[in-house]
């Protein structure tokens, strides 16, 4: 079996502990060794989304940079919307963004691929949320979803006057 990230071709994909031959159950291993969850590829890189999808949307040939590649300033934009949107709902009103941290692009998207942003409050402060915020793409006409990118995202709530507000419990 081939790695899709490297390439490298792996005869043993599947390793047997005494423990595990006596059970009867395999273990998946990943190149580096360590145990590979149900959800990840060879290399570790994840297979599922985490988190609750909250937006989708269509990559259209406006939103192409010059490479012909999906700018990635409208990946983000799509991203800070679903943070808006999911944000908004849990503080019951009026949120803004006021951090992202560390966005690297795993994949480029393509003219046709739909996007789809994936949330995930992981933080709720007296008057901010912490978001994890997975972009996916399904790759045009087929059903392949990949990994584009990830990020966190700290929302604020705010009152009627634009002033920071308590995010009210669950």
């Amino acid at each position: 079996m081939a790695c899709g990230k490297c390439d490298r071709r792996s005869s043993k994909v599947e390793e047997l502990s005494a423990n595990d031959k006596s059970l009867g159950t395999r273990r998946a291993l990943r190149h580096d060794g360590r145990e590979r969850n149900e959800d990840e590829t060879l290399t570790g890189e994840k297979t599922k989304p985490i988190g609750e999808l909250t937006l989708r949307a269509l990559a259209m040939p406006g939103d192409t940079n010059a490479a012909g590649d999906i700018f990635g300033g409208w990946v983000m934009a799509q991203m800070d919307l679903a943070c808006g949107i999911r944000a908004a709902e849990r503080a019951r009103g009026r949120v803004v963004t006021a951090a992202v941290r560390e966005m690297s692009f795993a994949a480029p998207m393509k003219i046709g691929d739909t996007l789809s942003i994936y949330t995930k409050i992981t933080r709720v402060g007296r008057t901010s949320m912490t978001l994890k915020v997975e972009a996916w793409a399904q790759r045009y006409l087929t059903h392949i979803m990949e990994r584009v990118t990830d990020a966190e995202f700290v929302m604020v709530a705010l009152d009627g006057e634009g002033r920071p507000t308590p995010v009210p419990g669950e």
